[in-house]
């Protein structure tokens, strides 16, 4: 896929008297019909994610005075680049427009500012930009409040990951990543499962000939089935609603369609090859203070924070690591059981070892893709006082495995949060070749160097 071309801002215009909230506006020329990108600065003083009725401003975006789709400025004060498409736009000039939506925003939220804004304009053969979904916001009966999405669960950002088969055939894969998910995984088991209680799931798949054509596509419905799309399009993008707690969707039908509360996320940007979907969290590092202030915000938290138990706990109290591993078996296992791996870390001057899983054996990482998790520490830990990481083999199942071969090859991050809940330096890089067994469940796979 080709990258979008960063075009330079060409005008700054005074907002029509239509929308004298205006925060931001430019006029920008569009050579030849394509997908057009934005990019832009916001804050909402006094908005706080981690406030209730002030979580954040909800910003609506405008193309020629017509409603293309809204940001939830959810990093709240502090300055942040939020990403939109703003879809297939006709040869020409035309005007791009940023003000706050008090009807939508959170209810104490009442100013919010935009910077300069930066258009990127798709080639024309960008395929990633031509299929890529609009996702309408959630409104469950069981949440209090339209407009859910201003203070839970919110969309935060989407990616692509993109593969190519023998015959030619492309199938683009769209994520988003969601701020938290109101129901489905325990928020302590998603630590350490997943090494976040943000909610990443893939919503859409168009596979496409070798000329760029579409031969079939899917989302991701209720209950994680994996369905074909039938719903409405504008242009070539599938119109998709988050429907459940989870955050699975449904197809937008035409009807719905009009719905002013709807967010065109731009999925210009792909998984980098060999990482965890948390990467993608890396590059956007406000997504994790965002992430963190729900779970306070919510009440999730457990008080006193203590890694002796499994309860979710502040998380800057939590390392943040990603392993990859291969597993393999003499024989098949019994149905329901699997040898997981575990992730173990040890303080300076302390013998004891504190569990990603904190002891509980489905806790554990089964996926041989490359996979982040958590591991608990005291309250007050920092990076510098990490002595070793190590992974442990955990056998799960009635019976459990009575063989296997785990292959561990990579650890890395393994950083902090601040206390403004920002990931700090990472330490952990280790790769090599280590293999866990039933005559040899762990190994150390990194250790500290001794202090100078």
């Amino acid at each position: 896929m080709v990258a979008a071309v960063l075009v330079a801002l060409m005008l700054v215009f005074a907002a029509p008297a239509a929308h004298a909230a205006a925060l931001a506006g430019a006029q920008f020329v569009v050579g030849s019909a394509t997908e057009v990108r934005l990019a832009f600065r916001a804050s909402a003083p006094g908005s706080d994610w981690g406030r209730a009725r002030h979580e954040a401003a909800v910003l609506a975006i405008e193309v020629d005075g017509r409603m293309v789709g809204d940001v939830v400025a959810a990093a709240g004060a502090r300055p942040t680049v939020y990403r939109v498409a703003l879809g297939h736009l006709r040869r020409g000039s035309h005007i791009v427009s940023v003000w706050l939506d008090r009807a939508i925003s959170s209810p104490g939220v009442r100013r919010a500012r935009a910077g300069k804004l930066r258009i990127g304009l798709a080639d024309p053969s960008d395929r990633v930009a031509q299929y890529a979904p609009v996702l309408y916001g959630r409104d469950l009966p069981e949440v209090p409040g339209r407009f859910e999405n201003n203070h839970t669960d919110a969309p935060l950002l989407a990616y692509h990951t993109s593969a190519k088969d023998s015959a030619g055939r492309t199938t683009i894969e769209y994520s988003v990543v969601w701020s938290n998910e109101d129901a489905g995984t325990d928020a302590s088991a998603l630590m350490a499962r997943w090494g976040r209680t943000t909610d990443i799931e893939w919503v859409y798949r168009v596979t496409l000939d070798r000329r760029g054509r579409k031969l079939s596509d899917a989302y991701q419905g209720p209950n994680h089935a994996t369905l074909p799309f039938t719903g409405a399009r504008k242009h070539h993008h599938p119109l998709l609603r988050t429907a459940t707690g989870n955050n699975n969707v449904v197809p937008v039908s035409r009807a719905a369609a009009a719905s002013p509360y709807r967010f065109p996320l731009d999925a210009a940007r792909s998984l980098p090859a060999g990482r965890a979907r948390e990467a993608m969290m890396d590059a956007d590092p406000w997504t994790y203070a965002v992430m963190a202030k729900e779970m306070a915000r919510e009440g999730r938290l457990e008080s006193p924070a203590s890694p002796d138990t499994p309860a979710l706990s502040d998380q800057r109290d939590y390392l943040f690591a990603e392993v990859d591993k291969t597993t393999s078996y003499p024989s098949t296992p019994a149905l329901g059981s699997w040898t997981g791996v575990a992730l173990q870390a040890q303080l300076r001057g302390s013998d004891r070892w504190y569990a990603s899983n904190h002891e509980a054996p489905d806790w554990s990482i089964q996926r041989d893709d490359p996979a982040a998790t958590t591991i608990e520490l005291p309250p007050g830990t920092t990076v510098d006082q990490l002595a070793a990481v190590r992974a442990v083999a955990v056998p799960v199942g009635n019976p459990p495995p009575p063989d296997y071969r785990i292959t561990v090859s990579r650890l890395r991050r393994g950083f902090m949060l601040s206390k403004r809940y920002l990931p700090g330096d990472a330490i952990l890089d280790w790769s090599g070749t280590v293999t866990l067994s039933p005559a040899a469940p762990q190994a150390v796979l990194w250790r500290a160097p001794a202090p100078r």
